[in-house]
């Protein structure tokens, strides 16, 4: 890990809900490329929040990356608590005297329909999820502008955020998690505009890999046979991550990126695929209802689905 042909050799590196999944196989990937790392995660063990926070798995995980030559703190913290993602960036500043890259990954699930979701199921996800990623990536544009600002020029800036599929395509059971997870793209567009002259790229993820998190989502799908990778493991996503905190990646900003099994698809923002203009001085129903109806008398309806599909991304 010390090499000086790494391509994140002298940079440092956050990455939240680290302790365990996604966030470790991120954390770890980071760290075999050259960075310093924040390795953070709260601890709960219950994957829907529950349970008293606990230093052990963020710990671990910065044991197993020093174990390997790299450099590494844990932090135990809520990134979801203003305060507490505020002492998450100041640690890595304090610890490797600036921050380089931001990996957004900590998050909760609380599935249920929307019409037996309780108020508390949906802010608590939209809190650790969304408000999570917005802590973090606030106080880290903070420290970027000042920096850049003293040094009159950008400086070196990475934000990588974690949305879903669940956003992309849908997912009935989840209200809340495809709320967030929508929203964390906007947050993602956002901040690429805003922090750009900074020399600072946004961009976000959808992931779909085996954890604790989709353990139930993926149950359907086939374990690998022996010898084989498995199309969902951690190791399809944490290389992306890693490209994406890098220099190479310099270009690429404000950009959606779909990963799993092999395969990484650029996603396009939406595009207009029918117009209508009203004949008179605005619509009314009439006209509305003679244009658009049959525009959509033979679609099923869920043909929304359809861009999932294309992409290979609809579950089995």
């Amino acid at each position: 890990m010390a090499s000086e042909s790494l391509p994140l050799q002298g940079l440092s590196a956050i990455v939240t809900g680290a302790g365990r999944g996604l966030g470790r196989a991120e954390a770890l990937e980071l760290a075999r490329l050259g960075a310093s790392v924040v390795v953070n995660d709260f601890g709960q063990p219950g994957r829907d929040g529950s349970g008293g926070a606990d230093a052990t798995p963020a710990e671990e995980v910065a044991a197993e990356i020093r174990a390997a030559g790299g450099q590494a703190v844990a932090h135990l913290g809520d990134v979801a608590d203003h305060e507490q993602a505020r002492a998450l960036v100041q640690l890595a500043v304090d610890t490797y005297g600036k921050l380089d890259i931001l990996v957004n990954n900590a998050g909760i699930l609380r599935d249920r329909m929307i019409f037996s979701m309780s108020e508390d199921e949906w802010d608590s996800v939209i809190r650790v999820h969304l408000k999570g990623h917005f802590n973090t990536s606030h106080f880290a544009s903070v420290h970027w502008r000042a920096r850049s600002k003293a040094a009159g020029a950008p400086v070196y800036g990475r934000i990588v955020n974690t949305s879903s599929e669940a956003f992309l395509a849908g997912s009935a059971g989840q209200p809340n998690y495809a709320a967030a997870k929508g929203g964390i793209v906007g947050l993602t567009t956002s901040s690429a505009l805003a922090l750009g002259k900074y020399g600072v790229t946004a961009n976000v993820i959808c992931p779909r890999a085996r954890t604790r998190m989709t353990e139930d989502v993926f149950a359907g799908f086939a374990e690998p046979g022996a010898g084989e990778l498995d199309p969902l493991a951690l190791e399809h996503v944490a290389p992306l991550v890693g490209y994406l905190a890098s220099p190479a990646a310099g270009n690429v900003n404000g950009q959606l990126l779909v990963v799993h099994g092999g395969m990484v698809a650029v996603v396009e923002r939406p595009k207009v695929s029918a117009k209508f203009d009203t004949e008179k001085d605005a619509f009314s129903y009439e006209e509305l209802d003679a244009l658009l109806t049959p525009h959509y008398a033979d679609r099923p309806p869920n043909e929304t689905f359809a861009a999932a599909e294309v992409l290979g991304l609809k579950h089995a």
